[in-house]
């Protein structure tokens, strides 16, 4: 059954086509949630905002819009991710959980995204400052493998796409991601507790 007749279903009440398309756009959801970060929260947060997204774009899907059900579906997942991440900036760390995004030299995206709406002057330069010291110890911590690795993980790959892009085994990739992980928590131990 295609989406878009589970999406109408769910509409109507149908739970088994509701958890159907929950656990089709469980792997869009997760690979979307990557790029983003919630400070005091864990990726599982961000997937529950995206898990609402898509909720919401079950409630809200119109045939007639003529536009399919995945590409309304992930303009859902990713607004509501989004506005998770606004909500969470307007509490009292405001600093530490606004935005900007984190840069490399070669393509300027990095794909991790702390978002800076509505922020005082103060604020901005205080992020721009956190991004900046992110972007160093990245540069500093990560081998160019690990970047690479990193990169191609928060553009949503598999471990297998992964490693045929690098060149490296599964195992490598997975060992890589582990290290990135361990090394990441350090760096943001180090930059936010300071």
């Amino acid at each position: 059954m295609t989406d878009e007749k589970l999406a109408l279903l769910a509409k109507e009440g149908d739970q088994s086509a509701e958890l159907e398309l929950f656990n089709r756009y469980r792997t869009t959801i997760t690979k979307l949630s990557r790029g983003f970060y919630l400070v005091g929260g864990d990726v599982e947060d961000i997937i529950q905002e995206g898990m609402i997204g898509l909720y919401k774009a079950i409630k809200g899907f119109d045939p007639k819009k003529e536009v399919s059900f995945s590409t309304f579906a992930s303009i859902c997942i990713r607004r509501q991710i989004q506005s998770a991440i606004r909500n969470a900036s307007t509490q009292k760390n405001l600093v530490l959980s606004s935005a900007l995004p984190i840069t490399d030299e070669e393509n300027d995206e990095l794909g991790i995204f702390l978002i800076s709406d509505g922020l005082s002057p103060e604020q901005v330069l205080a992020n721009k400052q956190m991004a900046q010291d992110l972007k160093e110890a990245f540069a500093k911590e990560l081998s160019p493998l690990e970047h690479r690795v990193l990169k191609c993980y928060l553009e949503g790959l598999s471990y297998q796409e992964i490693a045929d892009k690098t060149g490296q085994t599964k195992k490598s990739i997975d060992n890589a991601l582990s290290r990135i992980k361990k090394k990441i928590s350090l760096m943001r131990n180090s930059i936010f507790d300071t």
